[in-house]
């Protein structure tokens, strides 16, 4: 496959490729990312700690704390990072849950998703600058609602508490 850079920003790229997939031509615009890691927490009360963040264009939204991982990062790493930075909370163990990519078609991104636990409050909010977050406590049952109604609409958000509550037979 022949790769063309087109674009190549702060947190993600895009290029062209060209070439041949089984005797067929194929060119593709695809999105470059290095990946994330999302982390369901429970705090000491078994509520789910969410952040409410800022997303251009779509205003304020209900999620799981996440980050983009560093360049070479393991996604672990980042999970324990961005825990600590987005919620003040460190955790103990980050268990992994799911990894799945968000957008198949034409994005590498892919998501880890972990369940964060052994969970203490050790700093505050430790933002980038264009971050824009407060952070909520949701118990389980709540969450559930609030994505089957269509409150919630992130996917690493929806995917991470589905396929716990599947795991642990909630619905």
């Amino acid at each position: 496959m022949k790769k063309t850079k087109i674009y190549e920003g702060k947190i993600l790229g895009l290029s062209v490729y060209e070439g041949k997939i089984e005797g067929r031509k194929v060119k593709r615009e695809i999105i470059e990312h290095r990946g994330a890691a999302a982390m369901l927490a429970f705090d000491e009360g078994k509520k789910v700690i969410l952040v409410k963040q800022y997303r251009f264009p779509h205003g304020y939204v209900l999620e799981i704390p996440a980050g983009t991982l560093e360049k070479g990062e393991k996604p672990v790493k980042c999970a324990f990072r961005e825990l600590q930075e987005e919620t003040g909370y460190s955790a103990k163990k980050m268990t992994p849950l799911i990894t799945y990519y968000p957008s198949i078609g034409y994005n590498q991104e892919v998501i880890h998703c972990f369940v964060a636990s052994g969970l203490k409050k050790v700093a505050d909010l430790n933002l980038d600058e264009d971050e824009i977050l407060s952070v909520e406590k949701i118990e389980m049952k709540k969450l559930l609602r609030m994505i089957k109604t269509g409150k919630i609409q992130d996917s690493k958000t929806i995917c991470a508490v589905l396929t716990y509550a599947a795991k642990k037979k909630l619905y």
